[in-house]
């Protein structure tokens, strides 16, 4: 199976601190990896390293059969659809919602002079749809509930097609509905064998949805443990990421950590 990502003792240091240590990590094309961590772990830098918006300190990063370094980023970027709060925070509010869809396939944030054509309208329709929001491309983004606004950011991820997709915190502020609304979202986005590799990046392991293969476990900058979810989602390994004692469950196929204090 072919890798869209490969990491090879990967170091990432700013201003003194180390934010990665060491990392090495490969992802298959039909991958769905969930990576779990506390605050500070590094998930988010690792996700920045996965979108070409950062270099490594030292070590190799391999995305899409090209080396980063080696590379045009520009190139790469339309490849990699990316959700996160950051890109969420330049949507302007009074954006229309396919404008918001539309506008990845120029990678820019806000519609102004771009030329589309009916291809780009109706992949814009046909992703809202897909997201359950085909009733909303004509309002704007900043009448939308936070649920929904995570819908129409995983729609704008998808637009370009891309070979990797990259969720940072998807389901991050939102209550319990809206949570169990999205986590739907993502299982038939990540049950569906056309998707693109995924890799999802959560604090809690009860935001993870059905037909995620993959668990990476990171704990100050390093691997905790890495592999098939049902091998690495351990008492033993969530225990030693957040460093409490806690039990893994499994119900249904979604998964509950508690503490055993």
């Amino acid at each position: 199976m072919a890798a869209v990502a490969e990491l090879a003792g990967v170091t990432v240091q700013r201003g003194g601190s180390t934010l990665l240590d060491n990392l090495s990590l490969v992802v298959g094309e039909q991958d769905r990896w969930v990576v779990i961590g506390p605050n500070g772990a590094g998930k988010t830098t690792l996700l920045q390293l996965l979108a070409a918006q950062l270099y490594p300190t030292d070590g190799i990063v391999g995305l899409l059969g090209e080396v980063v370094g080696t590379v045009d980023v520009f190139e790469l970027r339309p490849r990699i659809g990316l959700t996160s709060s950051a890109l969420a925070e330049r949507i302007p509010d009074a954006e229309k919602v396919r404008d918001v869809v539309l506008s990845a396939a120029y990678a820019v944030v806000g519609r102004w002079r771009e030329a589309y054509d009916g291809y780009d309208l109706d992949r814009a329709d046909q992703l809202l749809g897909s997201m359950r929001m085909g009733g909303f491309a004509e309002r704007t983004f900043g009448t939308l509930s936070e649920g929904e606004r995570k819908r129409v950011q995983i729609a704008r991820a998808l637009m370009t097609d891309p070979e990797l997709l990259l969720l940072d915190e998807p389901a991050g502020g939102l209550d319990l509905a809206g949570r169990e609304a999205l986590v739907d979202t993502l299982s038939e986005l990540c049950l569906d064998e056309d998707s693109p590799a995924t890799i999802l990046v959560t604090h809690h392991v009860e935001e993870i949805p059905l037909g995620i293969t993959h668990c990476l476990l990171l704990s100050g900058g390093r691997i905790v443990a890495a592999g098939p979810i049902a091998e690495t989602l351990t008492d033993e390994n969530l225990s030693a990421t957040f460093d409490l004692p806690l039990t893994v469950t499994t119900d249904g196929g979604r998964w509950n950590a508690r503490s055993r204090r």
